[in-house]
């Protein structure tokens, strides 16, 4: 366990939302597992969407960290690219400025989800 897996979206210098992979290293702490450095963070929002969720193009109110507690979404890009992401995936959502992405629920469901807004 060497690193944690995240999903970046952002907006590049023409305002296009694209998709990026990135990590967190991870070290060792013994018992209580493998932690990540800390990061500083502004807030918490929980929340929960109608299961017919489908927003059109928009972009993040702030730098933030997205963990997908149950569900799944898609996100589209504004070049047209989709991902799906699944419970428990996180996504660091920095497209603050340009064209922004789509979502909308895999399942006909209510989702949950928490945003982590970064300083």
């Amino acid at each position: 366990m060497d690193a944690y897996a995240i999903t970046r979206i952002y907006a590049d210098e023409n305002g296009d939302s694209r998709f990026e992979e990135i990590s967190r290293p991870l070290e060792s702490e013994g018992e209580i597992g493998f932690l990540s450095d800390p990061e500083k963070a502004e807030s918490i929002i929980f929340r929960k969407v109608v299961s017919t969720y489908d927003y059109d193009f928009h972009t993040a109110p702030a730098r933030q960290y997205l963990f997908l507690m149950d569900g799944g979404i898609e996100i589209e890009t504004s070049l047209g690219e989709k991902r799906q992401f699944e419970t428990g995936e996180v996504l660091l959502l920095e497209d603050t400025t340009g064209k922004g992405h789509k979502t909308r629920n895999l399942k006909p469901e209510t989702r949950s989800s928490v945003f982590v807004t970064l300083k």
